[in-house]
């Protein structure tokens, strides 16, 4: 089944190169950027005698003739623009970027960019792998999920579909390495900048925001506002989401990791560690696990939930290919066998 790919001289589009150049299912068929005519190991060294494919120009009707599904790994404000352009083409698209998660008028105010159509967004299934499974599979058009939110809403589904906790007092403290800022110079991500120490950055105003609430309010109609603070970790990949929930009756961790391996048993990405032990990033790093770890303070009724995700992987290209494979109604897990990286 061939594939194409926009955006491949991004982290998230060199990830896709590499999940996809050994799965065995999918054949990259076209790579495509703004920089044309350059061979990709050009803008990534770490190709080179391995992947010999050279960047082209973006042309829809012919990318939508090639290929079963195209890939967009382009910047928000972009993204949308190009699954705009195929849209009536036979092609599978999945947006990698934010440009489909949230209503028109959320993103303008959010993104700062100009939103695509409504009936667009209306029309893309949030890929959220474990929990839209069927809708994705019918899917033409598939919005991938922020790398905060997959790690956040992985995280809290259990409780807050199962209505076991106060929705109104959700806290979310979130840490991410610097390739969640992507491969543009900023002053923060710079290694004299980001090296022995830790930003918080976006306070009470992290794009992702919406989108996470969103989904809660679709698990749970009776879900408030959450506080979501992000932070610069001075590591190249990987996320952290330390969630602080108030139960409304008095739990104990066993009974809250019962309920979550009820719910995830029968997905093998998302790994529930036992009582009284908690993931660490470097634990996940390369691959498409989501780690995750509860705690339930019985002097406070408090839950601390812990989950752990690469960025680049099930937080961004992993997810993907994931959804991919949905669509084309193979094993999820096709191609994505990864062991994590460690040490």
């Amino acid at each position: 089944m061939n594939v194409s790919i926009i955006g491949t001289t991004g982290y998230g589009g060199a990830e896709l190169l590499r999940i996809l150049k050994n799965h065995p299912e999918f054949n990259i068929k076209s790579i495509h950027s703004t920089k044309e005519d350059l061979p990709i190991w050009n803008e990534y060294p770490h190709l080179y005698g391995i992947m010999d494919s050279t960047l082209q120009k973006i042309d829809f009707d012919q990318i939508a003739e090639q290929s079963e599904i195209v890939f967009l790994a382009t910047p928000s404000g972009i993204s949308g623009k190009l699954a705009e352009g195929f849209s009536g083409e036979n092609i599978k698209v999945i947006d990698l970027s934010g440009d489909l998660r949230i209503p028109a008028q959320e993103y303008l105010h959010w993104y700062k960019h100009e939103p695509v159509a409504e009936s667009l967004v209306e029309k893309a299934v949030y890929g959220l792998s474990e929990w839209h499974h069927d809708e994705i599979a019918g899917a033409e058009l598939v919005s991938n999920p922020g790398c905060y939110p997959t790690s956040t809403l992985l995280s809290l589904a259990p409780v807050v579909k199962e209505n076991v906790i106060n929705l109104a007092g959700i806290i979310v403290d979130a840490k991410s390495g610097v390739s969640g800022a992507g491969r543009s110079l900023s002053r923060n991500s710079s290694y004299a900048e980001a090296n022995e120490n830790l930003r918080v950055y976006k306070v009470n105003q992290h794009q992702h925001t919406p989108e996470i609430e969103q989904q809660l309010t679709k698990w749970n109609a009776e879900t408030q506002p959450i506080t979501f603070t992000t932070h610069l970790l001075p590591i190249t990949r990987g996320i952290m989401t330390t969630s602080y929930v108030q139960l409304t009756t008095e739990y104990t961790t066993s009974q809250i990791l019962e309920l979550y391996h009820s719910v995830y048993e029968k997905h093998p990405f998302i790994r529930i560690r036992p009582e009284n032990t908690f993931p660490s990033v470097k634990e996940v790093a390369g691959s498409n696990y989501c780690d995750i770890g509860v705690h339930v303070d019985s002097r406070t009724g408090r839950l601390t939930i812990v989950s752990v995700i690469d960025n680049l992987m099930k937080g961004a290209a992993g997810q993907a290919v994931q959804n991919a494979n949905i669509m084309s109604g193979l094993e999820e897990t096709a191609g994505l066998g990864f062991v994590p990286l460690y040490p």
